[in-house]
């Protein structure tokens, strides 16, 4: 325990406190003690509370910003800035609803930060009130502020207002024009068309009379939305555009790491693989990319090559590193090195199998034909086996013929009950599974049963149809 120190001890101690992790609240006790009420100082406890290595958080930090009689802004906004992100939330709205404080515009941009780093319904509710709030105010001409609403309303799947309130920004800087990009690419739904808006955007950027130069920030952005077009001409050019500028894929592993999701995307992947040795630096997410992109052309053996040379450079593998090699022996029927990798994932690497992952596996065995092996590892799971895993048990004793071990399933799978089923459609697709496997059997009776209880149910199954999309080049 810090015995009784003198104030200028206490300043001393604040400054130098991340070697003393166990005394932050004993340093505590002394600023109050010692009647120190400088909202600097305060302000750099409630920064030592909330930083990583301590995780007292919450509480600790709210009882420095209530030190004062009378709020402070400058420790609030500590507060709302240094807090998780639904503590900060609720800081705010306590402070709002008690209406003794005065907000400035640091406190409306960490609070939409917040909304924007925890996306949910309640926080696009609450975001859309700051902004109105913004708007009574006057605050509409803050150039950052205006930015964090753009990266709020994208970070909530809402990519109309985020447009509305860039379009009507009379002034933009180039961390504006990458949270409009980045937003474009972020959307999961219509991927092509908003990674297409993501390069028109990217355009115009380039040709906008303020004279915003692109950041690495924006060529990885717009790398990203290449990739997802898979139009190489495309990606190409905005290679030699980052050479050109001076961003090297060779130093910047950002970059690189985006090239060589492109090129493997785009189907290139010796030029992938390029990119990806000549880089002097290299992150998990490089080489994920690289066996992702080698999983998704079928090139299992080559995959599982590279992923044991991560550790002579030093990086440990993710959950997503091995999702993608799972991937890749799927396709490549690299069955016995699918099934030793899994019990290497968490006894070699220390990365603990998610629900993923035992999907993966499943299929990795059904698609082989061991189907009584992957039935007795579903069963055998730690955790509950979900939809997907059944469903694609299930495909597989269709497709190998075993109509025993399909029936199995097929009623393991209607008996399910689970959040996988959004609507009445996607459970009938089981059924329609199930009839499907009597009737590659000739089990018409059985199958005939099957689409009557559909019938009686009143469930519809979902019409077949198909779409082409196009992209018009001259626009990009």
């Amino acid at each position: 325990m810090l015995n009784c120190l003198p104030r200028h001890r206490c300043v001393s101690l604040l400054y130098s406190i991340p070697k003393l992790t166990n005394h932050v609240k004993e340093l505590h006790a002394q600023l109050i003690t010692n009647a120190i009420k400088s909202p600097s100082l305060l302000a750099k406890l409630i920064e030592l509370y909330c930083d990583s290595p301590y995780k007292l958080v919450a509480n600790d930090a709210n009882l420095v910003f209530r030190h004062f009689d009378k709020p402070d802004l400058f420790l609030f906004n500590t507060l709302i800035r240094c807090v998780q992100p639904k503590d900060s939330i609720t800081a705010f709205q306590n402070e709002f609803s008690r209406g003794a404080m005065v907000f400035d515009d640091y406190t409306y941009n960490f609070v939409l930060g917040a909304c924007a780093r925890s996306p949910s319904p309640s926080s696009l509710w609450l975001g859309r009130q700051l902004h109105a709030l913004i708007g009574k105010h006057g605050i509409e001409s803050d150039i950052l502020v205006q930015t964090t609403k753009i990266h709020f309303y994208a970070s909530n799947k809402d990519i109309k207002s985020a447009r509305k309130v860039f379009d009507e920004m009379p002034e933009r800087s180039v961390v504006t024009w990458n949270a409009m990009i980045t937003g474009y690419c972020s959307m999961k739904e219509g991927n092509e068309d908003h990674a297409a808006v993501a390069l028109s955007l990217f355009r115009n950027m380039l040709v906008d009379s303020s004279g915003v130069n692109p950041t690495d920030t924006t060529i990885v952005c717009v790398l990203s939305a290449a990739s997802q077009l898979g139009i190489i001409d495309i990606g190409a050019c905005i290679h030699g555009f980052a050479r050109k500028t001076g961003y090297s894929p060779e130093d910047d592993v950002f970059i690189g790491t985006g090239l060589v999701d492109m090129y493997a995307k785009c189907g290139c992947l010796d030029s992938a693989l390029s990119v990806f040795w000549r880089m002097n630096q290299k992150n998990v997410l490089t080489w994920t990319a690289m066996t992702t992109g080698l999983a998704i052309h079928g090139k299992g053996r080559q995959a599982l090559e590279i992923f044991y040379k991560m550790g002579s450079y030093g990086v440990k593998p993710n959950e997503a590193t091995f999702a993608s090699l799972f991937s890749a022996c799927c396709h490549a029927r690299l069955v016995e090195e699918g099934l030793q990798l899994f019990h290497d994932m968490k006894t070699v690497f220390g990365v603990t199998p998610r629900i993923q992952h035992y999907g993966c596996i499943v299929d990795l065995l059904g698609r082989a034909g061991r189907l009584t092996e992957a039935y007795d590892f579903v069963l055998g799971m730690p955790v509950s086996p979900d939809s997907v895993i059944w469903r694609s048990l299930l495909a597989a004793c269709k497709i190998h013929g075993d109509i025993v071990m399909g029936e199995k399933v097929g009623k393991f799978l209607l008996q399910l009950k689970d959040q996988s089923y959004p609507n009445a459609i996607s459970k009938s697709e089981d059924y329609v599974a199930l009839s499907n496997v009597y009737a590659s059997a000739e089990r018409w009776n059985d199958a005939e049963t099957i689409r009557k209880d559909m019938k009686a149910m009143r469930m519809l199954n979902r019409a077949g149809s198909s779409s082409v999309k196009t992209v018009n080049m001259a626009t990009l």
